[in-house]
């Protein structure tokens, strides 16, 4: 098929690099706000597995042709699909540039809207087509796992009102529908509602541990047990219930706002998902907070090492990330940080500058930690699962880690000769 891929989101990467592999011709029409030239070198896309190879070995069989303008994406052939990947702040730009692309498209084409936008907007994008269907595809992508979930889905979450646009998908993502049935359908503002609806739930099953994690603090219990005893019930299971520092990303952050945005507009107000936000940005703050207690608030002129910047292991993005956070509130008490991640470093120096406080570090972990008096894991990165114990104590003053994913066992990292802090966890009084 004939597929025109418009967007600058990981998605459209995504999606122009699977479907050019798997024979179909691809043409791909970055947004203006990112062009080409930009994402090939940003951490984001260079860092994903597969992708950057899977890109550059389309172009060069000629599947994947990676068009400037609008009018070189148009002029090229009729197209059998005109497939959306855009950011919720690019809503504007979609009605418009899909009146425009619209000439390129030969009829019975099908629009796919893989962007996250409000319930409705698929409705309201085909109103401006010719005769062509639109259809909701929710993004699904787990960055830094993004060409394995999209190359073998467990689903495909699909809002289609029309059943000629439905096999239409299907015969588009044939390829990757091959070793069970992905395909779920059901009406379009469903599907975008959905795909929210998703996301809200597991922000809220996320800041429920957490808050069940700050009560265990309180009460001397460690939240492992319960985090385990609540998994093994059947009826909750143990995916995302693991306490740790918040949560950030900019699908997930910004899902959770649109899903706030649809309740405000649809005349209603969510108090749980107030309280799940807010859970979240409080949890951002709590290995500063341990940090506080432990030094009794004498922090001007400390230093503190910092493993992992990344919303999560496998990314270069610090998008609503808890390390933003932490190091405005480390800063204000005049805290230096010595800062170690393996691929978001340029993302914080672009976030923050340079600034007098922050020194950065790529190469060995232990190294940050020199001079550093504690020790803050914020992403749990394979690469700090298991550190050189004894000289990782030799070189923390204070012998202080405030383990801010739960990765370590408590008991081991006391018996090193360290002071362990937890979400929810502690080894000594």
């Amino acid at each position: 098929m004939r597929v025109l891929i418009h967007g600058s989101e990981l998605a459209a990467a995504t999606a122009a690099a699977a479907l050019s592999w798997v024979g179909h011709r691809v043409t791909w029409l970055p947004h203006a706000s990112a062009a080409w030239s930009a994402l090939s070198t940003s951490g984001w896309l260079t860092s994903e597995p597969e992708l950057m190879r899977r890109l550059e070995e389309g172009m060069s069989q000629g599947s994947l042709h990676l068009a400037a303008t609008e009018e070189d994406a148009v002029g090229r052939e009729a197209f059998d699909v005109l497939w959306l990947a855009l950011s919720p702040g690019q809503r504007q730009d979609a009605a418009e540039s899909v009146e425009r692309l619209m000439t390129g498209l030969c009829p019975g084409a099908v629009l796919v809207n893989n962007s996250t936008f409000p319930v409705g907007e698929t409705e309201q994008l085909e109103s401006r087509l010719d005769g062509c269907r639109a259809v909701a595809l929710a993004d699904l992508l787990e960055e830094g796992r993004a060409w394995e979930t999209f190359t073998r889905p467990s689903r495909w979450l699909l809002g289609c009102d029309a059943d000629g646009a439905e096999r239409q998908v299907r015969e588009l993502l044939r390829a990757f529908n091959r070793r069970r049935e992905v395909f779920q359908r059901m009406p379009r503002r469903a599907a975008e509602l959905t795909k929210l609806a998703i996301n809200g739930m597991l922000a809220t099953r996320i800041s429920y541990m957490n808050d069940i994690a700050g009560l265990a603090d309180s009460l001397g219990v460690d939240v492992e047990y319960v985090r385990q005893g609540m998994g093994a019930d059947s009826r909750i299971g143990y995916e995302y219930l693991y306490p740790g520092c918040g949560f950030g990303g900019p699908n997930f952050s910004r899902d959770l706002m649109r899903l706030a945005d649809v309740q405000s507009a649809s005349g209603r107000h969510s108090a749980l998902l107030d309280q799940v936000l807010d859970i979240n940005e409080h949890k951002k703050e709590t290995l500063f907070r341990k940090l506080w207690a432990h030094l009794h608030g004498r922090l001007e002129g400390r230093c503190v090492a910092i493993w992992g910047a990344a919303f999560k292991p496998g990314t270069a993005r610090i998008d609503q990330a808890p390390v933003l956070t932490l190091l405005r509130a480390l800063w204000a008490q005049g805290v230096r940080v010595r800062l170690h991640d393996p691929a978001a470093i340029p993302a914080v120096l672009a976030e923050v500058g340079e600034h007098p406080l922050l020194e950065v570090f790529r190469g060995d972990p232990l190294e940050a930690c020199e001079g550093a008096d504690a020790l803050m894991l914020v992403t749990e990165w394979k690469a700090y699962w298991n550190p050189d114990w004894p000289l990782l104590a030799k070189r923390l003053g204070e012998k202080l880690l405030l383990d801010g994913r739960n990765i370590y066992d408590p008991a081991h990292v006391a018996a090193c000769g360290m002071h362990y802090r937890g979400i929810g966890r502690r080894a000594d009084p």
